[in-house]
C-alpha cells in the first residue's frame, strides 16, 4: 500500500480530529465556530448559536451591521457538517440579499477553514458534502413563492430565513409546515421592519414558541458608532428609522408621516423582473453647503444613487450627468429609448439645465431628453390639483403610489430610507394634502431630503411637465 504524503497525512489527521469532536460540536456551535471556522463570535452571536443547539426555533431582531449574516453562515456550516445527511435551506426575500450577501458569507467562512475546503463543495446555489451530493447539502432558495420552500423532509433539517420581516406569511407557513422532523430547526434574523407577519409574531404573540433575541447596533463591536450617533442626532431616537435600523425595535404607527417606513422597507426588498421600458435620471441640485447634489437613476423601476456630492459646483454636476448618460448607453445596449434627465430647475438648478442643453447640442447627445421641473409651479395635473396643495406634495404622491403598486425598487441606503420615512404632512382647510416644507423640516433639525427628492424626480414622465403646466 502506497505511503501517504505529508499533506494527505495532515488531512487525515484533521478529519479524524473533527470526527472525534463532532459530538461536542453538536452541542456547542460556538466551539465549532472557533475551532473549525476560526470565527470569534460576539456575545450575542454566542447566545444565538447556543440557543439554536438547544431549541428548535430561534428568532433575532436587530439593527444594521451587527453581524447577522455572519452568525447565519456559521449556523449553516455547523449544521451541515455536524449532522448526518442534513438538509439546510437558506432563504431571503430577494436574490441580491440571498446570493450576494448570505451565500457569499457562507463561502467566505467555508474557504477560511482548511478542513471545510476539504469536506465541502460550494456552488452558486448549493453547498454539499463531497461524495454525498444528493443527500448531504445546503441550498439557497429565494422566498418568492411557497413551493420554493416545500419538498424538504429529513430528520436533520435547518431553515435559515434572512431579512425575515420581509418574507410573506404564506411562505413562512410553508416553511413552518415543513419542520416536522426529529431534529428540525429554524433560525430567523432581520431588521424588524413591519408590525405584522410571522417574524413580528415570533417576538410578540408567539414569543413563547421561540428563543428570542434583540441586538442594538449601539451594543455591537462591529458597527460604526460615529455614523450611528450622527443618524440619531439627525432624526431623533424616537424616529422609526432609528428605532428599526439602530435599536432593533419594531416601528410605531405615525399617522402624520406621508410615506410609512414599512412601505419603504418593502420597496427595498422588492425583486423587479419587468422589461426595461424607460430609463431616467433625477437631479436634485444642492442649494447650501450642507446639502447634497444627488443624481438618482431609475432603470425600469430599479433605482440607485450613483452620484452624491456636497457643494454647488454646477459645471461638475453637468459633467456627472453626461458621464452617467454615456454609462447607461453602454450598460443597457438593448434599450433603444431616450434617457430622461429630470432636473430640479428651481434656483441653482436652472444653471445646470441651461449648460446641459448646450452640451447636448455641442456633443450631439441625441437620446438625452432634458426635463426641467419647477418646484414653484402649480400642480400640473388638473385632477391631482384638487387633492394636493403644491407640486412637492404631488411629486411625493407619485413615488408613494409607485411604491404601493410594487413598481419601484429602492436602494438600501439608510439616509434615503430616513428622508422618505420622516417627512410629515397636513391637510389644509381646503382639504388638500400638503407635505411639510423643507423650512419646517429644518426646525426639527432634519436636513433637506435631497436623496428622496432625486429618486422622486426619476418617477416623473415628460408629458406631465409641458411648458403650459410649469407656469405659476
Amino acid at each position: 500500500m502506497a505511503q501517504m504524503t505529508k499533506a494527505q497525512a495532515k488531512r487525515k489527521k484533521n478529519r479524524d480530529f473533527f470526527n472525534r469532536r463532532v459530538p461536542l460540536y453538536q452541542k456547542d456551535p460556538v466551539l465549532y465556530a472557533r475551532e473549525v471556522l476560526l470565527f470569534e463570535p460576539d456575545q450575542w452571536q454566542q447566545d444565538v448559536l447556543r440557543d439554536l443547539a438547544e431549541a428548535p426555533w430561534v428568532t433575532v431582531r436587530s439593527g444594521q451591521g451587527v453581524g447577522k449574516t455572519g452568525v447565519e453562515a456559521v449556523a449553516l456550516l455547523w449544521f451541515l457538517t455536524c449532522f448526518r445527511f442534513p438538509r439546510v435551506v437558506a432563504t431571503a426575500p430577494t436574490r441580491q440579499q440571498l446570493h450576494d450577501v448570505l451565500w457569499s458569507e457562507v463561502e467566505k467562512w467555508r474557504s477560511n477553514s482548511p478542513l471545510l475546503r476539504e469536506l465541502l463543495k460550494w456552488t452558486k446555489t448549493y453547498v454539499y458534502m463531497k461524495g454525498f451530493e444528493k443527500r448531504w447539502f445546503a441550498v439557497a432558495r429565494t422566498a418568492s413563492k411557497p413551493e420554493n420552500m416545500q419538498g424538504f423532509h429529513e430528520d436533520n433539517m435547518l431553515f435559515i430565513v434572512d431579512e425575515a420581516s420581509g418574507v410573506e406569511d404564506e411562505i413562512m407557513e410553508a416553511i413552518l409546515g415543513t419542520l416536522s422532523g426529529a431534529n428540525n430547526r429554524l433560525l430567523m434574523c432581520g431588521n424588524p421592519t413591519r408590525t405584522s407577519g410571522t417574524f413580528y409574531d415570533s417576538h410578540t404573540a408567539n414569543r413563547g414558541l421561540y428563543r428570542c433575541h434583540k441586538v442594538s447596533s449601539l451594543d455591537s463591536s462591529r458597527t460604526n458608532k460615529t455614523t450611528i450617533n450622527a443618524l440619531i442626532r439627525k432624526y431623533g431616537e424616537k424616529s422609526n428609522v432609528v428605532q428599526v435600523r439602530v435599536f432593533g425595535n419594531f416601528p410605531s404607527q405615525e399617522d402624520d408621516v406621508f410615506i410609512p417606513l414599512t412601505l419603504v422597507e418593502k420597496s427595498i426588498a422588492l425583486d423587479l423582473e419587468a422589461p426595461i421600458t424607460r430609463i431616467s435620471l433625477g437631479v436634485d441640485v444642492a442649494r447650501y453647503g450642507d446639502d447634497e447634489t444627488v443624481i438618482a437613476q431609475n432603470v425600469g423601476g430599479v433605482t440607485t444613487l450613483p452620484i452624491i456630492r456636497r457643494g454647488q459646483n454646477l459645471m461638475r454636476t453637468v459633467g456627472d450627468i453626461v458621464l452617467q448618460y454615456r454609462k447607461l448607453l453602454s450598460d443597457y445596449p438593448k434599450y433603444r429609448g431616450r434617457i430622461y434627465v429630470n432636473i430640479d430647475d428651481t434656483g441653482l438648478g436652472g444653471g445646470v439645465t441651461d449648460r446641459l442643453a448646450e452640451v447636448k447640442r455641442e456633443q450631439h447627445l441625441s437620446r438625452l431628453e432634458i426635463i426641467p421641473v419647477n418646484f414653484g409651479a402649480k400642480v400640473p395635473d388638473q385632477d391631482a390639483a384638487a387633492y394636493f396643495a403644491d407640486i412637492t406634495s404631488y411629486m411625493w404622491s407619485i413615488i408613494r403610489d409607485t411604491m404601493e403598486a410594487g413598481r419601484l425598487k429602492l436602494p438600501n441606503d439608510t439616509e434615503l430610507v430616513a428622508q422618505l420615512s420622516v417627512r410629515k404632512y397636513t391637510v389644509t382647510s381646503g382639504g388638500k394634502i400638503q407635505l411639510e416644507s423643507k423650512k419646517e423640516m429644518k426646525k426639527r433639525n432634519i436636513d433637506s431630503p435631497d436623496r428622496a427628492d432625486a429618486v422622486a424626480l426619476t418617477c416623473f414622465v415628460k408629458k406631465i411637465f409641458d411648458a403650459a403646466s410649469l407656469t405659476s
